[in-house]
This record gives structure tokens, C-alpha cells and sequence, in this order.
């Protein structure tokens, strides 16, 4: 990575200042991201290679600050007020006090100003000017523009309290031509609220209603797929990228006609990626695929989330949860297990209990799919980890002698419906998975819930069995829509 981007803020002040390189959340967006080459140069440097959850590219886990206020970049050195790896700090470290943007908009490249930065408000506004030109013109290089098209979460979104300066057309182009049409907009945390708008619009939420139509569920997985969206009269598109091709994970949200909604998503799918079979649309409940009156859309099923009453399981009365009930029992017998809210200084403690329980799922003979999706769902967890408050998530952790043994991650889906978006438990405490499962049941069941929605099976045998052997109330039919070919 080329170093040629000029400093405007004098040393001296900046080892002055108590803002760069501190962060009042664990999760903050403003982190800064490393590229992969930037990873492989701060590693060398002694940043712990554990801090970066992507190793192709990501923002830095921040640590908790000695002073027990806030959090800060591993690579900072509290007492003497320096980076660490100063020389070889990141791309979007060099740039602050100027940050790269999108428009409020997502349309187009900006280059602003962080009025965050003291030095920056005191600053006459030529001075400034003159220096963001500079500044431009290391970022028009080629080699610059292929960096950040490369990387392009090294560009944020639109920030109220950044100042813009200058547009950047040149690298605006290069990024359309990653983007299958200019509508689409990357999918940001910033958008949960969007989300949710359209959901209202659409008039989906009941209590049968699968657990994909809500944005933590598609959220969560931007670790590992590109996803973006784009909103057409009153109507919220949701689309993700694999190397296959683009494809829908959730039928279109609007208020108008889902035939021509779904119409205008297979011409849409159909330009991007031709005459592929990877065109779909997933997650068509059955009440949508009743009202299809079009011949030329076909459906298969796909697997269904398991739907189950949340007093039943707060329970475990009766015969039928017998097995599960002494499992519970034991567990609270031979340990003492506490549960409490997850917090940001957990993460680590959570990261370390996930590779944990990832082994002792390998070490139990699992299958080439199995191993697969845990590594995916990995970067998944991390990033709830980091990012549950901004996303409307809330979790738990487990201790048994002080000792992170288990997390749980849900979110509301309506009033009455809790869906589990994540729980992990150490396999070797015999019990423990149940005895969490029931927690989180009768936790949700005291604030409100009348079911719990335990997500789908991924289609392994192995957890079809568990989820059956729980008595779902029911398994909520979805299919996945393609059109026929023409």
C-alpha cells in the first residue's frame, strides 16, 4: 500500500488529543479497517492476529481502556498517547481527519471532514480546503481507486457531522461498475430502520411469520455475503451477492402487487446474471405464494422454521419433555451456572467459547456441510457480537466459575414471537444446551412471548432431530420462487 497521503495535523497535537484511537462502544462504526496487506503489516508489527475478525479485510476489535472508561484500538499506547504501529497504520487511519462517504443517497463518493476532530474545528476553512485537494489527488491514482474498489467498507455512510468537500467522480465510477445497477445501495446496520418501514408497508408480521423477515436474520451474514438493496415505488428489494451470481433472500416488501414486485425482480435478476439458474427469490410463505397468479414463477419448498409455544418450553412439563427436563436438572446440579446480559467486554470471552465449541462439533464426526457452515457462521457471530445494539438484537452469556460457557443472541420478530438467532453452549457440560434454551424461554415468556421461533435445520440431520425432539407447535412452510425459463 502506497504511503503518499500527507499529514495536516501536527504530531505534537495529535499526542495532545484524547479523541482518535478511543471509542465509547466496543462496536463503534468508526473502528478502523485494515485491508488484508494492512492486517498481514500490523500482525508483523505485534497486533495480535485474534483483533481482526476477516482476515481478508476488516475493522479492528477494539480492547477495553485501562481507565475503565470506553474502549481503544489495540495498536494505541495509553500512556504515552502514540500509535504503535504509526508507520505502518491503515489507509483509513492516514486519511483522519478526512473521511471517504457515501451521499445520503448512496449514489456517490464523498470527501469530507470530521468535525469530531478539535484540531479540524479550529482550522481556517482554505487551509483545509488546500489539504483535502492534496488529498485528492492520491486517491484519484489507479492504484488507489483499485485499493478502495477492492475494499469498498473503507468508504462509510453519510455522517451528519462531517463536513463535505469535495465530490470524487472518479472513484464514484469505479464502484458503479461493481454494482449490478445504480439503485442498489450496500446494506449498512444505519439501514435496520428502512428495514423495518418496509416490513410495516407490507403488512407481513404475524405470528407464522419465518424468522428471514426481519434484518438481523440478512444482517448478520453481510460477514460473509454482499448484500445490497434498493427501493422501487414504495417497495424495498433486498438482494445478496454469492460468486454465483445475485439472488433474493426475501420476497420484495411493499404494499402494492407481489406479482409485479417479483416480476421486476427475475427481469432485474435476469440482467445480471443471464440465464443462470442462481436467479431466485427465498423465503415465500405460503399466504404470498397463494395470491401468484402469474404461470411463470414455479416453487420448491425450502426448510421451514420450527415454531413452538413459549410456555411449553419455559416448562418442560410432562412426559414429552422428560429427557430435556433431566438434562436441565442436571446441569444446575452439578453446576452452578449464572446468566446475565451480554455486554461488549464479553466478546472476546464469546469469540474464544465459539472456536471451543466449533472443535468439539468438528471432533463429533461432523460432515463436509457442517464444517462449511460453522466457518461461515463464525465471521455471523462476530459481527453480532460487535454490532447487536445498532441491529436490534439482545443476548445473554453463561458463566460456570466465572468461565463464558454459553451465549444466546435473539431478537422480536412481532410482540409475541421471540426467534433465537444464535446460541452456543460448551459440549462438554452435559445438560448445558438444554438448560440455556429453557432460560432463554422463560426469559422471552416473561416479557411477552407466545412463541419462540428456533430458526430453520439447515438441513442437517442431526439438529432436524433436536429441534423435532422439542414438539414443535409447528413447521412453518417457505419456498423458494424461480422463474420459469423462457
Amino acid at each position: 500500500m502506497t504511503k503518499a497521503l500527507p499529514q495536516f495535523v501536527p504530531g505534537a497535537t495529535c499526542s495532545r488529543c484524547d479523541v482518535c484511537c478511543r471509542f465509547p462502544e466496543a462496536d463503534s462504526f468508526l473502528r478502523p479497517y485494515f485491508t488484508r496487506r494492512e492486517i498481514t503489516e500490523a500482525v508483523a508489527q505485534g497486533v495480535p492476529h485474534s483483533y481482526f475478525p476477516n482476515k481478508s479485510g476488516s475493522q479492528i476489535n477494539l480492547v477495553k481502556s485501562p481507565s475503565g472508561e470506553g474502549y481503544l484500538c489495540p495498536a494505541f499506547d495509553a500512556p504515552s498517547g502514540r500509535c504503535g504501529i504509526y508507520e505502518h497504520r491503515p489507509l483509513d487511519c492516514q486519511l483522519y481527519p478526512l473521511a471517504l462517504m457515501w451521499d445520503q443517497s448512496g449514489q456517490e463518493v464523498l470527501l469530507g471532514w470530521d468535525t469530531k476532530c478539535p484540531f479540524m474545528r479550529d482550522e481556517p476553512s482554505r487551509s483545509i480546503q488546500t489539504y483535502a485537494q492534496q488529498v485528492e489527488a492520491v486517491l484519484r491514482s489507479d492504484a488507489m481507486i483499485e485499493q478502495l474498489a477492492a475494499h469498498p467498507r473503507l468508504i462509510g455512510p453519510f455522517q451528519d457531522d462531517v463536513i463535505v468537500l469535495n465530490r470524487l467522480p472518479h472513484l464514484t465510477a469505479r464502484l458503479a461498475q461493481q454494482r449490478a445497477d445504480l439503485r442498489l445501495r450496500p446494506l449498512t446496520a444505519s439501514d435496520a430502520s428502512a428495514f423495518a418501514a418496509a416490513l410495516e408497508r407490507a403488512h407481513v408480521l404475524h405470528p407464522d411469520t419465518p424468522a428471514a423477515f426481519a434484518f438481523p436474520f440478512h444482517y448478520m451474514w453481510t460477514s460473509v455475503l454482499s448484500y445490497w438493496w434498493m427501493e422501487v415505488d414504495d417497495t424495498w428489494f433486498l438482494f445478496a451477492k454469492s460468486p454465483d451470481g445475485w439472488f433474493m433472500p426475501l420476497p420484495p416488501l411493499g404494499p402494492g402487487s407481489l406479482d409485479q414486485a417479483m416480476q421486476l425482480a427475475f427481469t432485474l435478476m435476469r440482467q445480471w446474471n443471464g440465464p443462470s439458474p442462481v436467479s431466485r427469490i427465498e423465503s415465500v410463505m405460503d399466504v404470498q405464494k397463494t395470491v401468484m397468479t402469474t404461470d411463470e414463477i414455479q416453487f420448491r419448498p425450502k426448510d421451514g422454521d420450527y415454531l413452538y409455544s413459549a410456555a411449553a418450553l419455559a416448562a418442560l412439563a410432562g412426559d414429552p419433555y422428560k429427557s430435556h427436563r433431566a438434562l436441565c436438572n442436571r446441569a444446575a446440579r452439578e453446576h452452578v451456572i449464572t446468566s446475565e446480559p451480554y455486554r461488549a467486554s464479553d466478546q472476546a470471552d464469546c469469540a474464544l467459547l465459539y472456536r471451543r465449541w466449533a472443535e468439539q462439533k468438528c471432533q463429533d464426526h461432523q460432515d463436509r456441510l457442517g464444517q462449511l457452515l460453522l466457518e461461515d457462521a463464525e465471521l455471523a457471530h462476530q459481527l453480532v457480537f460487535r454490532e447487536h445494539d445498532q441491529i436490534g438484537v439482545s443476548g445473554r452469556v453463561m458463566r460456570v466459575n466465572n468461565k463464558v460457557v454459553a451465549y444466546t443472541f435473539g431478537y422480536w420478530l412481532t410482540p409475541a414471537t421471540w426467534c433465537v438467532l444464535l446460541e452456543v453452549a460448551d459440549r462438554s457440560v452435559p445438560g448445558l444446551a438444554q438448560w440455556v434454551f429453557r432460560e432463554t424461554c422463560r426469559i422471552a415468556e416473561a416479557q411477552g412471548a407466545v412463541w419462540i421461533n428456533a430458526m430453520d435445520d439447515s438441513g442437517l440431520p442431526g439438529l432436524r432431530a433436536a429441534k423435532l425432539a422439542y414438539h414443535p407447535t409447528a413447521v412453518l412452510t417457505t419456498w423458494i420462487a424461480t422463474r420459469t425459463a423462457t
